[in-house]
């Protein structure tokens, strides 16, 4: 019998299983069924998502990133966050970072109050999409405005939108996003996960530059956002060329460490 050891970690209630891979050795042992199994909540450890921490040249690491259906997956904001956290307790890292995943470099920050920032992609191109829009925030999503996102049927609006026929294969993320007095509020769906997590950080910043694209002017923007799970924040620069210097900042929580044994 195999045995790994893990940390299991959440962002805003987005929550990981963490896996120091220095050489890679991992992620041809962790099977798609045996991370499913480790993801899959009551009879596994239970997460939204598995990830891999990886020396990699150049940087100070590699994020390999699973959804919970055990399938390598696009960039996750949160997840990235929290293996950031990660980074840093186990001295792979002080308090800044340069590491590379599935969609390229990002900087990261380790601030006070375990407050960990990252600079995603920058997003030129905000496109309608009936109801709403659709844009690239390093995972791809649909952004629509609701009048109370708590009294929507977030699963049923979901599924009509992430099994359309154009979005069915790859899939799509789903986002239903509000305004309210203190920035806005959004509940998300997640392919790979197929139902609604408690917060996204790449929903997130797609739901603020979907929102920034419409209300905000050129220049420096910020946004609050609450999640089921939590406050987020983005920030960004807005000019002809869409948006860049992109930061999502929010907590990222240690949960537990602990061994599990693997079926050989």
């Amino acid at each position: 019998m195999t045995q790994l050891s893990f940390s299991k970690y959440h962002g805003t209630g987005n929550d990981f299983i963490l896996v120091e891979d220095p050489d890679g050795s991992w992620e041809y042992r962790l099977t798609q069924p045996v991370i499913e199994g480790l993801c899959t909540r009551h009879t596994g450890v239970g997460a939204d998502g598995l990830m891999l921490l990886q020396r990699t040249a150049g940087y100070d690491f590699r994020m390999v990133y699973y959804n919970s259906d055990g399938r390598e997956s696009s960039f996750c904001g949160n997840g990235s966050r929290c293996l950031v956290a990660f980074a840093h307790r186990l001295g792979w890292i002080g308090k800044e970072a340069w590491f590379v995943a599935s969609d390229g470099d990002h900087e990261a920050r380790v601030l006070d109050g375990g407050q960990i920032s990252v600079h995603m992609k920058s997003i030129a191109l905000v496109k309608p999409h009936g109801s709403g829009v659709v844009l690239d925030s390093g995972s791809p999503h649909y952004v629509t405005v609701v009048p109370d996102v708590d009294r929507e049927d977030l699963i049923r609006r979901a599924h009509q939108i992430r099994y359309a026929p154009e979005f069915a294969g790859e899939g799509i993320n789903v986002n239903l996003m509000a305004e309210v007095n203190d920035g806005l509020r959004i509940r998300t769906y997640e392919r790979g996960v197929e139902d609604e997590t408690l917060s996204c950080g790449t929903g997130v910043t797609a739901s603020a530059i979907a929102w920034a694209a419409e209300r905000a002017g050129e220049g420096n923007g910020q946004v609050d956002i609450q999640t089921r799970g939590g406050q987020l924040s983005v920030s960004w620069e807005k000019g002809h060329y869409g948006f860049r210097n992109i930061w999502l900042t929010g907590p990222a929580t240690l949960v537990f460490q602990a061994t599990v044994d693997l079926p050989d």
